[in-house]
């Protein structure tokens, strides 16, 4: 299991405590058309920002690179909190953490940071179900995937 990550103090009061640690963090890498006209992220950009960590997150719990086909999920809920604009020229990271399992789907917290001030500019839940697209059916998450993601948050992550 990682280390938990440690990010400033968020002094924005609209944004939750975390009720988790984070162990998963990547940096990310803004690019010009990630903005607009008032310089600040568009609410699209967020959504690859996330994805981008997703597969990070991925290969940390498994300790090995993934294709898509080893993932063996599907997104079927998003729900994005907005807090702060994200300005041109800030440095930006997601954490990421796993905070449930079920038979079929796992829940994961993500969130945009500003690793430099900790203002949260963003923050997601994501449930993710599994999905078998040659039988269109969503079988049982593998144990392999429910230990891995217990082993890396330190938590039994059961609902």
């Amino acid at each position: 299991m990682p280390q938990p990550i440690i990010l400033p103090p968020c002094h924005n009061d609209r944004v939750p405590a975390a009720t988790h640690p984070w162990h998963h963090r990547v940096d990310i890498q803004t690019r010009f058309n990630d903005y607009d006209l008032f310089r600040h992220a568009n609410n699209t950009s967020y959504l690859q920002y996330f994805d981008i960590a997703k597969i990070s997150y991925f290969e940390a719990v498994l300790g090995q690179k993934v294709d898509h086909e080893d993932i063996g999920a599907v997104i079927v809920n998003i729900n994005v909190n907005f807090y702060s604009p994200a300005i041109f020229g800030e440095s930006l990271c997601v954490v990421t953490a796993c905070t449930g399992i079920s038979r079929h789907s796992f829940t994961l917290e993500q969130r945009v940071v500003d690793p430099s001030t900790g203002d949260v500019k963003c923050g997601a839940t994501v449930v993710m179900a599994t999905f078998d697209p040659e039988t269109m059916t969503s079988p049982e998450l593998s144990q392999r995937w429910a230990d891995a993601l217990q082993a890396f948050e330190s938590a039994r992550l059961t609902h």
